[in-house]
């Protein structure tokens, strides 16, 4: 785990100055329903390349592949975002044509935004705290 120490203005009032807080590796800090996997699926520059695709409408497999300059083998991509639940296939006849899922990245953006603000709002109380102190010190060398 990876430590930070700060004064911190917390609820009632700041925290003593030697106190640590701890925050968890990302991996721990998941919410019910959110898969790491997602984020993970989502690493890959081609895989996100087939999403932003694909959110401008359906497509083949060997489209996909043409547009990604790889060969039909080569689109394993695609399973991996279907495992994900990111797409959607469907084989009719000779052609897999892919879209994107219906529930999408919806948990995962609450998520994310939820912890954005979780962050800011920490962030903007240790600038605070960090202009009272700077205020204290220089109003303790004027004096």
């Amino acid at each position: 785990m990876r430590t930070l120490t700060f004064v911190h203005q917390w609820l009632e009032g700041p925290l003593d100055p030697q106190q640590t807080i701890l925050l968890p590796p990302l991996r721990c800090m998941t919410s019910k329903g959110l898969r790491q996997g997602k984020f993970a699926t989502l690493s890959d520059a081609t895989r996100r390349g087939i999403i932003d695709q694909l959110g401008r409408g359906d497509a083949s497999i060997a489209s996909l592949a043409d547009k990604f300059q790889m060969t039909l083998t080569g689109m394993k991509h695609v399973q991996v975002l279907e495992r994900a639940g990111l797409v959607v296939t469907q084989k009719v006849g000779r052609v897999r044509t892919c879209r994107l899922g219906k529930r999408g990245l919806k948990a995962e953006a609450e998520w994310i935004e939820a912890h954005r603000k979780l962050f800011g709002a920490c962030f903007e109380a240790l600038d605070e705290s960090i202009s009272e102190m700077k205020q204290e010190g220089s109003d303790e060398s004027a004096s």
